[in-house]
């Protein structure tokens, strides 16, 4: 048997483990989950009280689609494995993965992780796409919470390689290399953080850049659409390619990054003091939003993220992710 071969046996094997999925709250992440989900023919249940939440589903897997056909995925069949289930505790029965997508509110998700384990196989993985709370918080009301953590996505899950997997202080070693074989298995790029931190790793790197954009803005050195083009014609293409180590690796020449450290650590550490702390207050709101209005906001919300969706697959084919 080939390498090949081999790797997508060992990947249908996961998968077919993990066959019946149920995702809680069918917003954007979690619809996008779904989609994903169901392009790897897995069952799945959706579990969302909103009383439009199938017709909603549907119109979005169908706006979905064209991109996972870009990806590769046959989806002629996409929703012949959907289902869905207002109830709870029918809901995740016979899950054996749950993807969670509730609200960011931490009384809120200890009341579901408990309704969880009440109801739940104890063999089912349980992940939390929480952007935000750690899972050792949203699951202080568990008996045993050996198999949930995060499973925190970039958005939008169906497209971003990226799957922050974060066990929480109760998590098992076990469960971790579970998740990261599932997350694999469906094509995603998980990495296993290490430390339970706010915010994680990918959101807080994009806010400290968020951070110095809006004091770029607020103080005239930029327009919000001149940042976005410096952004995606310099760095954001260099980080796509290698992240900010692996980049300053080369810029130290042949001498690695112990060079690039010689050489810059100095004057980098001092440039940082000059880095802006800009607060949202009423001035700096209201020309963010005027920029904002006069740039973004004349092209329908459809028509940039069909663009950003377009522009994203041809990155991803270009290094073959």
């Amino acid at each position: 048997m080939t390498t090949q071969n081999s790797n997508q046996s060992q990947k249908k094997s996961v998968v077919t483990k993990y066959q019946n999925v149920t995702v809680i709250g069918a917003g954007a992440i979690g619809l996008s989950w779904t989609a994903l989900f169901l392009a790897n023919d897995l069952s799945v249940i959706v579990n969302d009280p909103r009383p439009d939440v199938k017709e909603a589903t549907l119109k979005g897997l169908e706006e979905i689609s064209p991109t996972l056909k870009a990806l590769g995925y046959d989806v002629s069949k996409l929703t012949s494995k959907l289902s869905f289930e207002a109830d709870l505790a029918k809901a995740v029965k016979g899950a054996d993965l749950i993807q969670e997508n509730g609200p960011e509110n931490v009384a809120f998700k200890q009341e579901l992780y408990a309704q969880i384990e009440a109801n739940a196989k104890p063999t089912a993985l349980i992940l939390s796409s929480s952007s935000g709370i750690p899972a050792s918080v949203f699951t202080e009301k568990m008996k045993d919470a050996s198999r949930v953590l995060l499973g925190h996505p970039f958005n939008p899950p169906h497209l971003i390689p990226l799957v922050e997997v974060v066990p929480g202080k109760r998590t098992s070693k076990e469960a971790v290399g579970e998740a990261v074989q599932f997350y694999t298995a469906i094509g995603k790029s998980p990495i296993v953080i290490e430390k339970e931190i706010p915010g994680f790793v990918a959101n807080r790197l994009q806010s400290a850049l968020l951070r110095e954009s809006i004091y770029l803005v607020s103080q005239g050195v930029v327009t919000m659409e001149g940042l976005d083009q410096i952004v995606s014609s310099s760095i954001g293409l260099r980080w796509a390619a290698a992240g900010p180590f692996k980049t300053f690796t080369l810029g130290g020449g042949t001498g690695g990054f112990p060079h690039f450290l010689k050489q810059f650590a100095s004057p980098m550490e001092n440039a940082w003091k000059g880095l802006g702390n800009p607060h949202f207050d009423t001035a700096t709101t209201d020309l963010l939003l005027e920029q904002s209005n006069n740039s973004y906001g004349k092209i329908p919300y459809e028509v940039l993220a069909k663009e950003r969706d377009e522009q994203q697959l041809a990155v991803l084919h270009a290094l073959n992710k």
